[in-house]
């Protein structure tokens, strides 16, 4: 996607800066502008439609091209969605039918003809001999043609963008939103606030910036003004050179450091040896990051300058020349010797450590007394542990409740998902429950207490952001764990991709499940037909950019869940190819149109993982009937060529059962701690917005909030996040 600064705030904020151009009569050109954003399902707000009515026509139509750009890419509308079947939903075949008539096709070919024979006499087929198979039989115009128009519908979505402050105002204060973010931010915020870093650093700062990767981002851009460095610990340099050598902040994926300029190394060395020598036990701190440490070390030449000996004495460390024992060392030789207590009183100079080992302690305790020793602990350490740990407990302590022996759900920082059965011991339900108690108690004294509470109910449901490696790039995604209603007849989800320079073929599945989570059917190039479903054709090659898509009458899908999928066939991953994202549209009965209409996306979300199969999202038919989408953005490891959902279906199964039981701490859950007797608290279901000041909670901003409301919405939800 583009990234000027008017895209990135476009995309985090849905606003415009107030436009800027000369004054006069844009008036006609303002509602063509409106007229374009709704045919891919924007819309400007009335304040906004009034401003730019007051410019001239040539200053609304700079902000029209820049803008319909960018909510273009936002719902995948930048690029062409053709699909094999021409007139797809409709007449599609039966897989074998269509098979076959391909094959009728290739023999009536004479360069394919001896081939396919040759083939068939073998009994063994490669359909990418067919010339018919896999490949575009028609051109994108002739798909439109082929289509009717789409039946405008109250149900289609529409996304009001409003009008901001002017732009630096406006980058100034996203800066300070990213920057002192209370939970990790995604890759693509992480670079976004590279960006803005790089253009904000000199102004106003956030009173702190807790999260390491976002600090290292802000230091780099610091350190090319020539301010003060923020640094309390040696791995902060360490993600410093990493920054600067353009690798991984987050110190997952190893960085190839490159050599630093002689000004550059001195400051790096003058922080490590400041850090030190404020608190020599922080050289303990190297031995979880040896290797990094070592190479970091060959390029910034340490014994060059001894005026630094602490920042060599980190080095001498790292390579095993100078013993500064580790504190986890120290409290794993303590829980070796079933030593809890001990382990409890050395933990209690690092609580954020305490509460991460709060279920093994637990588990590990010999009798009640011990046990009441962790709580005890945990109670009086809680006011000194960041809300995203207080938050991550509380909701571990939540799931712990279920029986032992259900699935568990492991996923990592890059999505790759897992499932084990629990074979751990319960935790007593007396401590557990003192410890949520102790928690919601703790939580409710931080939140703030809003006199008046506006709400969005559809928010309710919705996973807390503790980690925004917890969604995806993309459109309107929620994060992992959390619930939306489906409220359209027609369910069709879709994946494009194109591919870098190797043939690639990513296969668009549903897999269909039971209520036990057991097979019940799939659709896929193999079944392109199952009960309400069908699939649009399997493509097999991307060097232009392809699609498949799968479309689901809900009324008629007799399963209990439905899974897409995206498996990779063949050539790039996800990382690999140009461009790869899924989403998913949903329409009443009758609206027919094109495959692809961008007004009746609900999400789009980039495809990113390092896996072989991608599992966006699964559907649930709830009890009461009625359909709910829940957010996976899982990968699954898979096969390295022909990962198909007739073989992955029983690890699929697994992981979704594992991830769909499991219950997330949401944002219903917060509004709880955060609503006292002093509160008033108001549903909002659209109309006219209080004439106060309010606090307002939601997917998207209300039109015509108080300019002093606080706003909380799905761009910033990790500002509900208490530090």
């Amino acid at each position: 996607m583009a990234q000027s600064p008017a895209s990135i705030l476009l995309r985090h904020t849905y606003r415009l800066p107030s436009p800027e151009g000369s004054a006069g009569e844009g008036a006609t050109a303002a509602r063509q502008f409106d007229a374009a954003l709704m045919s891919v399902g924007f819309k400007l707000s009335a304040e906004l439609l009034q401003r730019l009515s007051g410019l001239s026509e040539a200053a609304v139509l700079h902000t029209a091209t820049r803008t319909l750009r960018t909510v273009r890419e936002l719902v995948g509308d930048h690029v062409r969605h053709n699909t094999y079947f021409i007139d797809f939903p409709a007449n599609v075949p039966g897989t074998e039918e269509f098979w076959t008539r391909c094959v009728a096709t290739a023999l009536d070919d004479d360069a394919s003809r001896e081939t396919v024979l040759t083939q068939l006499a073998h009994g063994v087929l490669d359909l990418l001999s067919l010339p018919a198979y896999g490949r575009y039989q028609h051109t994108y115009e002739e798909m439109l043609a082929a289509q009717d128009e789409l039946i405008a519908s109250a149900g289609d979505r529409v996304t009001v963008l409003h009008l901001g402050r002017g732009l630096d105002d406006e980058l100034t204060a996203l800066y300070l939103s990213l920057a002192g973010s209370t939970t990790p931010l995604s890759e693509d915020h992480l670079a976004d606030l590279k960006l803005l870093a790089e253009r904000c650093a000199a102004g106003p700062q956030p009173e702190s910036i807790p999260v390491r990767e976002n600090r290292a981002v802000v230091n780099e851009a610091r350190l090319g003004l020539g301010a003060d460095l923020l640094l309390d610990t040696v791995t902060d340099v360490l993600r410093l050179a990493c920054a600067l050598s353009g690798g991984d902040v987050t110190l997952q994926e190893p960085s190839r450091f490159r050599s630093l300029p002689r000004p550059v190394r001195r400051r790096l060395l003058a922080g490590l040896d400041a850090v030190v020598a404020a608190n020599p036990a922080k050289l303990a701190d190297v031995h979880a990051h040896r290797e990094p440490f070592k190479r970091l070390g060959e390029r910034l030449h340490p014994h060059e300058y001894p005026r630094w000996p602490h920042a060599a004495d980190v080095f001498a460390v790292a390579r095993g020349e100078k013993e500064a024992r580790s504190f986890d060392g120290r409290v794993e030789t303590l829980l070796r010797d079933a030593d809890v207590t001990g382990a409890v009183r050395l933990l209690g100079s690092a609580p954020g450590k305490l509460f991460r080992t709060l279920d093994f302690l637990l588990r590990t305790a010999a009798d009640q007394t011990e046990r009441d020793a962790v709580v005890a602990a945990a109670v009086e350490l809680a006011p000194e542990v960041s809300g995203r740990v207080l938050l991550s407990v509380r909701e571990h302590l939540h799931n712990r409740e279920r029986e032992s022996g259900e699935p568990r759900i492991f996923v990592n920082r890059r999505g790759r998902a897992w499932a084990a059965p629990d074979l751990r011991a319960p935790v007593p339900a007396a401590d557990r429950d003192r410890l949520a108690a102790a928690l919601d108690a703790e939580l409710r004294r931080r939140l703030p207490a809003p006199h008046r509470l506006l709400l969005d109910p559809d928010v309710l449901d919705v996973a807390l952001p503790l980690s925004g490696r917890a969604t995806a790039p993309g459109f309107r995604v929620l994060p992992r764990g959390s619930v939306s209603e489906v409220d359209g007849e027609l369910l069709r989800f879709f994946v494009y991709w194109k591919e870098t320079r190797n043939r690639t073929d990513y296969d668009l599945s549903a897999l269909l499940l039971h209520s036990d989570y057991s097979t019940d059917s799939w659709l896929s190039y193999t079944a392109l037909t199952a009960v309400g479903g069908v699939h649009s054709g399997d493509v097999t090659e991307a060097p232009e950019g392809a699609s498949e898509f799968i479309d689901l009458s809900l009324d008629l899908v007799r399963s209990t869940f439905i899974v897409p999928q995206v498996n990779i066939f063949t050539g790039e991953g996800f990382e690999e190819a140009e461009e790869s994202f899924f989403g998913f549209m949903l329409r009443d009965g009758e609206q027919k149109g094109r495959p692809f209409e961008p007004r009746t996306v609900r999400m789009t979300s980039e495809l990113r993982g390092v896996g072989r199969v991608a599992l966006p999202l699964v559907f649930r038919r709830g009890d009461d009937g009625r359909w709910r989408a829940k957010w996976l953005h899982l990968y699954l490891k898979g096969i390295s060529e022909a990962n198909r959902v007739e073989e992955n279906q029983v690890s699929v199964s697994k992981v979704v059962r594992a991830l769909a039981e499991r219950e997330q701490l949401t944002v219903g859950h917060l509004v709880g701690l955060m609503s006292r007797d002093t509160t008033t608290v108001e549903t909002w279901h659209g109309g006219p917005a209080p004439d106060e000041p309010v606090t307002y909670i939601g997917l998207e901003r209300a039109e015509g909030l108080h300019p002093d409301s606080r706003v909380i919405t799905l761009e910033n939800l990790r500002d509900l996040i208490p530090a």
